[in-house]
């Protein structure tokens, strides 16, 4: 399965990265093969630093770190849950949590020329499996910080698990993707109405 990157977030893409359309579940990062090609796709790493990564940790050190990227998934997805319907709480464990991750982060910015022009650009050295986490705590640490609580949401499709920040202006999006979850809820709404008549 190809990862779906919806969220409109790192970190909720990341949680993306595990979900059961429909009773299915379906794991993304199954293993270390698997974490590179998401790692890549989402852009955390380009082909050059996935491939010393992959170099440096061998196959059983990618699976054992796949394995660590999966139980820190599930820890964010059980905090964020919790911190989108209660942000002003405490949270102390997590957040000491999410900074004993950052420890690890080693992050140099550097200028780059994009479609918009120029652009500072953050690139991540990532040599081990806890500077690869520390960079997914850096996208929590990010959407934790940086958006509203309210925007974070949880596909309204009947079944659909995914999760993603809303953007819209209006902030009124329901759905993962408009042409998925949101056409499957139209055509059963407009199915209920013509049983009605």
């Amino acid at each position: 399965m190809q990862p779906l990157f919806i969220g409109s977030h790192l970190a909720a893409d990341f949680l993306n990265t595990a979900f059961e359309p429909h009773g299915e579940h379906i794991e993304v990062i199954g293993d270390g093969k698997q974490l590179l090609e998401w790692l890549q796709a989402a852009g955390v790493m380009d082909v050059e630093q996935a491939a010393r990564f992959a170099r440096k940790l061998g196959a059983k050190g990618l699976d054992a770190a796949a394995t660590e990227v999966r139980k820190q998934r599930e820890w964010a997805r059980a905090w964020l849950t919790r911190w989108r319907s209660a942000p002003g709480r405490d949270y102390a464990a997590e957040i000491e949590h999410l900074n004993d991750l950052l420890e690890n982060l080693s992050v140099r910015h550097e200028v780059a020329r994009t479609k918009e022009g120029l652009e500072r650009v953050a690139r991540f050295q990532i040599e081990s499996s806890d500077e690869l986490l520390a960079v997914l705590a850096s996208a929590i640490g990010d959407l934790v910080t940086q958006e509203d609580p309210t925007l974070l949401k949880s596909c309204a499709g009947d079944g659909c698990t995914l999760w993603f920040l809303d953007r819209t202006k209006a902030h009124r999006r329901m759905f993962c993707s408009a042409a998925g979850c949101g056409n499957r809820a139209k055509v059963a709404a407009f199915r209920e109405r013509q049983r009605e008549q």
